[in-house]
């Protein structure tokens, strides 16, 4: 998958936990969880098990800590995928 195809497999995770549809709209590597999406610490680590699920992955604390936007939850899910 390349980058876009990882952001397009990421919107719907992401999209029941946003309460900022014009930044969901404009989803892209800069886009932040926290800031922009205004989504919570605990609905973040629900999209971290979901894109666990999605990708069949195991997303450790640090990278999880690490998972603050779209840019480092795709280069995550791209290390986590080279790794099986």
């Amino acid at each position: 998958m390349n980058r876009e195809e990882l952001i397009g497999a990421l919107k719907p995770i992401i999209a029941p936990y946003t309460t900022n549809d014009d930044a969901f709209g404009k989803l892209s590597e800069n886009t932040d969880f926290i800031h922009d999406l205004q989504i919570n610490s605990a609905n973040l680590v629900d999209i971290v098990l979901d894109i666990e699920e999605k990708f069949d992955i195991v997303i450790d604390n640090p990278d999880m800590e690490r998972m603050l936007n779209v840019k480092a939850a795709i280069d995550i899910i791209e290390s986590k995928l080279q790794m099986k």
